[in-house]
């Protein structure tokens, strides 16, 4: 199988932290691909409508898309039980949305900051989307540490994942303020080898 890949991308992250958690990393090539909002990859488009990342190229020469069906997909492959069943199972799905959604936002921040030339940038949605981030973070400070601290799911890898984006494109907000709790299992978290190995190089 092959992954359209790109090293800066938190749902890109996402799926190879859980292909290193199954330790599966060897199973999946990665396809370096240099794309944007506003220039698509040839390949990535031709397997990929939307042209989005990432996306799983299958062994029969079809495309799986987005990072939460490519996650659900190869865990179910390999057998891994980053998915628990019965009641819990819901909570894993949320606590992955919401690091999605803590993506999405911060994803949307960089665009806005890194593709638009500086007068055509607009502070107010990014000040939109930063409180998104930071409304999610402060719930999953004073809610979901129980859930954070219990056996690894897909969800503490998206959590994890969002957070070290944050770190990455928007350090200087300093979600930790406040958040000491999440600050201290991210640390942990990001300790772990498969975060290492998927760290983005700095821009």
């Amino acid at each position: 199988m092959k992954l359209f890949h790109s090293s800066a991308s938190p749902f890109v992250r996402k799926v190879v932290v859980l292909l290193h958690e199954l330790d599966k990393a060897d199973d999946v090539e990665l396809l370096d691909v240099a794309s944007t909002a506003f220039a698509s990859d040839d390949a990535l488009a031709a397997s990929n409508p939307l042209a989005k990342l990432p996306s799983l190229v299958r062994d029969n020469g079809t495309t799986l898309y987005d990072s939460r069906v490519i996650t659900a997909f190869l865990n179910d492959l390999y057998g891994g039980n980053m998915y628990p069943t019965g009641t819990s199972r819901w909570e894993t799905l949320t606590l992955e949305a919401t690091g999605d959604g803590i993506m999405d936002a911060a994803v949307s921040m960089s665009y806005e900051a890194r593709l638009r030339p500086a007068e055509m940038q607009y502070g107010d949605w990014i000040e939109a989307q930063w409180a998104k981030v930071a409304r999610a973070v402060s719930v999953l400070n004073a809610r979901w540490m129980s859930h954070l601290s219990g056996p690894m799911d897909m969800g503490h890898i998206s959590v994890g994942c969002a957070l070290s984006y944050v770190d990455f494109r928007h350090g200087a907000r300093n979600w930790r303020k406040g958040n000491e709790a999440l600050a201290a299992w991210h640390a942990e978290f990001d300790s772990r080898a498969s975060m290492h190995a998927t760290k983005p190089p700095e821009a």
